[in-house]
């Protein structure tokens, strides 16, 4: 059988990914420094250089384009949530590393900018909520969830609605956030603490139960 070799991107693929690329770093920096009412698709076409209309043909609306940016700056996490939440034979210590880099991506620098721009604009921009949600929360709360499923099915977790359980961890870990986000400090060894704190809460919460 003969075998089928795949095609690397030709020499316009490449220059168009790199130009996606360019306008997705210069956008993310455009709505972290204005939000996302102060950004401006003419704005980000200048800093960008050449024609609105190449900005444009990339994304067609600032809707789509601040979408693009939330999936290329969570593109990482979610591969790296993908990888720890594989089946595992210690569930307790899964809990405990979501828990740590959650907690870590949600108090980082940028991670805090964002969540600042979504409250500061969701009132007057609605869709920004939407689109912060199904790009950011949803997508971790989905991966937790189908975790949750195999081992509550393996009956190393209580039997409960995953999803409700993906969000109730999600939840004990945002408490750390709200603090840090409204300009307290709290050191590497507290935020771990914090971790340690919400995984046992959730793995009491969620603990099996034993016939017998």
């Amino acid at each position: 059988m003969e075998k089928i070799v795949e095609k690397a991107p030709g020499k316009r693929e490449a220059r168009k990914e790199e130009r996606r690329e360019a306008i997705l770093a210069i956008a993310k920096r455009v709505f972290l420094d204005q939000g996302y009412s102060g950004a401006s698709m003419s704005a980000i076409s200048a800093e960008l250089g050449g024609s609105k209309g190449t900005l444009w043909s990339y994304f067609p609306s600032k809707e789509e384009l601040f979408a693009a940016v939330l999936d290329d700056a969570t593109a990482d996490y979610r591969r790296q949530l993908t990888d720890l939440l594989k089946p595992s034979d210690d569930v307790r210590a899964t809990v405990l590393q979501f828990c740590r880099s959650f907690i870590a991506k949600i108090t980082s620098p940028d991670g805090l900018r964002l969540h600042r721009l979504v409250a500061a604009e969701i009132n007057r921009f609605p869709e920004v909520g939407d689109i912060f949600y199904r790009r950011a929360p949803l997508p971790t709360q989905q991966l937790l969830c189908a975790f949750f499923e195999r081992e509550m099915a393996a009956g190393n977790l209580r039997r409960d609605d995953p999803l409700h359980a993906a969000r109730a961890l999600s939840s004990l870990c945002l408490g750390v956030q709200q603090r840090v986000m409204w300009g307290l400090e709290i050191s590497v060894e507290e935020r771990d603490r914090e971790a340690q704190q919400a995984a046992e809460v959730f793995l009491r919460a969620f603990e099996p139960v034993r016939e017998g």
